[in-house]
């Protein structure tokens, strides 16, 4: 009978490594006597990171001695101790291979359920002292598993481990993980395994998305249960367009209308997705990249971006004051991931300034085809002067059918009317959302300054609409996600010390561009130096949390990545350039 080694705990702690602070409780060490189980934890424990561990599906972590063994002949190493792997339960039996989603236990007097494999972590790593370490659980089949607790009651080191009920479809721990993070998932495992009503939330989710793509039917190389991956682009690098139209569609905003140079058809882009325009602003410094929403209808004879003059912005400066009908920009393909979802919910687009731009390239998609859905446009500008795009939003929801407008102006001028130019003074935010009517259970889709954004996410959260339905374009730099460590904002630079001599590394969003230096490691480490905000998890090329678009160049991974993103995406956590490259960050 499967039998409970050790009982083990462990408090966050501060940790350094690689120069940083790592707030982590991965140090587990095992206890005397019998210890409470409660419903997210073991007394004496704690999670320091709860988006990633903890809560009542991962409340207790476990993890098998034969899994022990195997590792420490793998790695060769003798200094294992008992709370080695971050579990709280060492145990001798229930192998990844043969425990099942949803089979229920009992150890002594408190009863459990199995709910998940491991979550992907670089903390495991830290303890190991093996950076692979992420990796090499998923790949050899031996990830763990994580136990809901049933029934809070005592346990301790020597209880038997009885097996109360057996969970539906007979999937086990190991199978379950390499759904989600190796390639060639099944799509009739994908669909047994969301019949497990054990299975947690954030599991079932992905394998949804992983469903309706239909992974189990395409080659391309790509999991959207792990992140979400646009089509490739239809062109790596920078196409050359003439500026075939330039319109002023308000005192602050001026369009561009772009045609390709060498003429043929253009790619059909999704509405919603942006483009990256390389500047050559000065012949002795590098190209300025800067990024544009396209705001017409996807169209295959041009593309159209519109841009606000900024006082002190080196890329719309150049566009709004020196781009003349006629010049010739370098543009790339477009991509992006905030484009429409179908569906039949109503569709509120929310937008602030010269954020209309995206949200403007849906309306005119959804007035094309005829959208049945109830459709809003939501608009803050500061007055009549400052407000684009009036006349040709209401031409798109004069299409519809199931149209609807609200205007709001913060500095209305004398001659602003009201019931005419604009609907009310004030802000945009989410009681205003229901004074006018807009139904809760809508698709939200935002765009505007960073303030406008956290602002109605804040009051679209507590109003109670689901994060599901709430979507959102961001401009700049994408909000870091660095588990464990504090995120402290700097304003990007060039990595400290003499240049690398590599290939030039372009950060299209935060605007700087550095030599790659093979001291960095990978893309991730080089990022990290420049102070680019970054997203990641694993750090080993498991999770994807990390993937990033590659806007031009090529990439080489070291080490290989358990499964490669679509064409046009990469890892930056476990790649290094081969060719000049731009990244989408």
């Amino acid at each position: 009978m499967p039998r409970l080694l050790s009982v083990n705990v462990g408090l966050p702690r501060d940790v350094t490594w690689n120069g940083k602070t790592v707030r982590t409780s991965v140090w587990k060490y095992p206890v005397d006597g019998r210890r409470m189980v409660r419903a997210l934890n073991v007394e004496g424990d704690a999670q320091a990171d709860l988006a990633g561990h903890g809560g009542e599906q991962r409340a207790v972590f476990v993890y098998q001695m034969d899994s022990y063994k195997y590792w420490e002949s793998f790695l060769g190493r003798n200094d294992f101790t008992f709370g080695q792997f971050g579990e709280n339960f060492t145990v001798d039996g229930l192998a990844d291979s043969e425990v099942c989603i949803g089979d229920r236990y009992r150890i002594g007097s408190a009863e459990f359920e199995v709910t998940q494999p491991r979550v992907t972590c670089y903390r495991v790593g830290i303890r190991m002292n093996e950076p692979r370490m992420a990796a090499l659980l998923v790949a050899h089949h031996r990830p763990g598993f994580y136990f809901r607790v049933l029934q809070e009651g005592e346990v301790g080191a020597g209880d038997a481990i009885e097996k109360i009920t057996d969970g539906p479809e007979r999937l086990s721990v190991a199978e379950v993980d390499a759904l989600l993070y190796l390639p060639g998932p099944s799509g009739g495992q994908l669909q047994r395994a969301l019949r497990i009503p054990a299975l947690s939330a954030g599991w079932q989710d992905s394998f949804k998305a992983m469903l309706q793509q239909d992974v189990s039917l395409t080659t391309e190389s790509r999991n959207p249960g792990l992140a979400f991956e646009e089509q490739a682009p239809a062109w790596s690098g920078f196409r050359q367009m003439r500026v075939a139209r330039i319109h002023k569609e308000s005192v602050s905003v001026t369009s561009f209308g772009l045609t390709p140079v060498a003429g043929g058809l253009l790619p059909v882009f999704e509405a919603g997705q942006f483009v990256v325009l390389r500047l050559g602003i000065d012949a002795e410094k590098p190209p300025v990249l800067r990024s544009y929403s396209l705001s017409d209808l996807p169209a295959s004879d041009h593309f159209r971006i519109s841009v606000k003059s900024e006082l002190n912005g080196i890329g719309s400066s150049f566009l709004c004051r020196r781009t003349q009908e006629g010049d010739v920009l370098d543009v790339s393909a477009p991509r992006g991931s905030f484009t429409l979802r179908g569906g039949q919910n109503p569709v509120v687009l929310l937008s602030a300034g010269v954020g209309a731009t995206p949200v403007l390239s849906m309306l005119h998609a959804l007035a094309a085809e005829g959208s049945q859905r109830e459709i809003w446009w939501i608009y803050g500008a500061r007055n009549r002067v400052e407000h684009p795009f009036a006349e040709e939003s209401c031409s798109m929801l004069n299409q519809l059918s199931h149209g609807r407008r609200y205007i709001v102006y913060s500095r209305p001028a004398a001659t602003d009317q009201l019931g005419i130019d604009f609907d009310a003074p004030g802000h945009i935010d989410a009681a205003l959302l229901e004074r006018v009517g807009v139904p809760k259970g809508s698709d939200f889709y935002m765009c505007g300054p960073n303030s406008f954004l956290q602002s109605m996410r804040d009051g679209l959260r507590d109003w109670g609409v689901s994060a599901g339905n709430v979507h959102t374009e961001i401009f700049g730099s994408l909000g870091a996600v660095t588990p464990g460590m504090a995120q402290v904002d700097h304003t990007p630079h060039p990595p400290p010390g003499p240049p690398g001599s590599g290939p030039p590394v372009s950060f299209a969003r935060s605007g700087i561009t550095a030599a790659w230096d093979p001291k960095f490691g990978t893309l991730l480490e080089l990022a990290e130096a420049c102070d680019v905000p970054v997203r990641w998890s694993c750090r080993i090329g498991v999770c994807h949390t990390c993937m990033t678009g590659l806007i031009e160049g090529a990439i080489t991974y070291s080490p290989e990545p358990l499964q490669r993103p679509a064409p046009g995406n990469l890892l930056v956590c476990c790649s290094q350039p081969i060719a000049s490259i731009t990244l989408d960050l």
